[in-house]
């Protein structure tokens, strides 16, 4: 029995080791910090427009799917991102690799209290805390063209963390594009499943890919 167990055990570490999360930036994560400024004109998130895409990895595969947001703004002075905030609307989830039964069933599993907890938690938001010019000089990244470092207070299920990514940012008139790419630790915000430690929790990568394309614009969208 003993040699079985470690049998199992060995076998159970070395699929949990075959995951591995798309390849991007893994988001630094640190305490909740307080919000940047608003200064300078507001422009209106479009929420048609706007693209909250995530990627979960188990063993043996992954699956992917979108987010909508509900609303927002982002604010610019100077010709420069320096602020804004959006929620999320976490019950908006949908899977996109999979339809019928098998879409349903993951769709209602991911929103119940094995993850997300919609019926509690039903919106996320994220904050804007900084905004910085991307230096190549003293920073790498995996999202080519990088323009800026943004760092904001992600909040899901509750809990509310501050993660700082690579992203490019476009301002052409008053219409501003953001876009990045990167890993965040799903365990920082208590997302695990039947429990931190549990083995079932095992099979499926910490890693979860974002990949956020937000648009806003001058005027009530």
């Amino acid at each position: 029995m003993k040699h079985l167990l470690i049998t199992l055990s060995a076998g159970a570490m070395m699929m949990v080791a075959c995951q591995t999360a798309p390849e991007a930036d893994n988001a630094a994560t640190s305490e909740e910090q307080a919000a940047a400024a608003a200064t300078g004109d507001t422009l209106s998130v479009d929420v048609t427009g706007s693209t909250i895409g995530w990627i979960g990895t188990k063993t043996g595969g992954q699956h992917n799917g979108t987010f909508q947001i509900s609303n927002g703004f982002l604010t610019v002075a100077d010709g420069n991102l320096t602020g804004g905030a959006f929620d999320i609307n976490v019950a908006s989830l949908s899977v996109l690799d999979l339809t019928g039964e098998d879409k349903g069933k993951l769709e209602g599993h991911l929103k119940s209290a094995d993850f997300f907890l919609v019926d509690s938690f039903p919106t996320a938001r994220f904050e804007i805390t900084n905004v910085a010019a991307f230096d190549s000089a003293t920073a790498t990244t995996k999202l080519e063209g990088a323009t800026h470092t943004i760092s904001g207070n992600l909040t899901l299920r509750g809990q509310t963390n501050n993660v700082t990514f690579p992203a490019i940012v476009k301002l052409e008139g008053n219409n501003l594009t953001a876009v990045a790419d990167f890993n965040i630790d799903r365990t920082s915000w208590g997302l695990v499943y039947k429990g931190p430690n549990n083995p079932a929790d095992w099979f499926i990568a910490k890693e979860v890919n974002l990949k956020l394309d937000v648009k806003a614009a001058s005027g009530s969208l």
